[in-house]
């Protein structure tokens, strides 16, 4: 009798599980998203979030086409989400790399009707504003002043922060948040070094020359880190320096970290600003369902406690 039983529920989950994938497979069809991105095709952080668009891809069932300005030109990236918003998709997902610029790009596809999610770039109230659903990124005046904040522990007073990607508003914030973390005012101690690798280093190079009382650095991320670290190693200057930070991760980063180049990098979680919109607007046109809260994905500090785990997932996962 027991036998009997247990088969007819097994059964039954068998049946229930068919008609779930059946059904999961239905709605899939023609399902479509759009992620603009204002990354250059230079920038290889972006690779994270990649693999999280292609992981959500696969796991929802549904089509993402990303899609980015080769170069990095704002403007060019308003025409980017406007056709991408001319094409009908079910939903798109983009960074608010300027709000002025995109504005009107991402109200036009709002008020076409299609859901929208921010991420990266921008501020949760700026995403409202636009009138996108949510914003999943790390506020990024509040990781500067947590790395400005760990500067100013170290006794960090006078300080360079290398932006290279000065274009952004947001990468100003980052700066911004660094000097009121360490208590002092940001004036010219922020560099515009453009992405070149050549360029970045001699800047720096030509910064520390002339302001020979600098003891901490910031940079905004791998473009602007790596030629940094190089020229730390090429000078021998890292005793001068009692912080050395970088926003997000790559290799040369992570071994920085590893032989005291550098003291922390600041950790973002990036594949969570690829997978976590593609599932919610999945989620959305699905069923009407969308989280009620932006999500905060960072910001956290890679140290050297914590650095072993991180590298094993880097360029994939973190």
């Amino acid at each position: 009798m027991k036998t009997v039983l247990l088969r007819g529920v097994l059964m039954a989950a068998a049946m229930v599980v068919g008609v779930a994938t059946t059904t999961s497979s239905a709605l899939a069809d023609n399902e479509r998203f759009v992620f603009v991105s204002h990354a250059p095709d230079s920038d290889s952080w972006w690779n994270v979030i990649k693999n999280a668009i292609k992981n959500a891809e696969h796991d929802e069932g549904v089509k993402v086409e990303y899609r980015n300005p080769p170069t990095g030109d704002i403007a060019d990236m308003a025409r980017i989400i406007q056709q991408a918003t001319a094409s009908n998709p079910n939903g798109i997902v983009t960074t608010i790399a300027d709000f002025d610029v995109l504005q009107s790009a991402i109200q036009g596809a709002v008020a076409k009707g299609i859901p929208v999610i921010t991420v990266n770039s921008g501020t949760a109230e700026q995403s409202k504003e636009l009138g996108a659903m949510m914003h999943i990124g790390q506020p990024e005046y509040d990781a500067g002043k947590g790395a400005g904040e760990r500067a100013k522990a170290a006794g960090v007073t006078h300080f360079l922060c290398v932006n290279h990607y000065i274009t952004n508003p947001a990468s100003v914030q980052r700066c911004q948040g660094y000097a009121d973390g360490l208590g002092v005012k940001l004036g010219d101690q922020m560099i515009d070094s453009g992405i070149d690798p050549t360029g970045i280093y001699n800047k720096v190079k030509a910064f520390i020359a002339s302001h020979p009382d600098t003891d901490g650095i910031i940079t905004l991320g791998p473009n602007s880190a790596d030629p940094t670290i190089k020229y730390i190693g090429d000078s021998g200057s890292r005793s001068k320096f009692k912080s050395v930070i970088s926003f997000d991760l790559d290799a040369d980063i992570s071994k920085a970290i590893k032989d005291g180049t550098m003291d922390a990098a600041i950790d973002q979680q990036p594949y969570l600003q690829g997978y976590l919109p593609i599932v919610f607007l999945t989620q959305y046109v699905r069923y009407g369902v969308m989280p009620s809260n932006n999500v905060n994905t960072g910001p956290g500090f890679v140290t050297k406690k914590n650095i072993e785990l991180v590298e094993k997932l880097a360029g994939e996962y973190r």
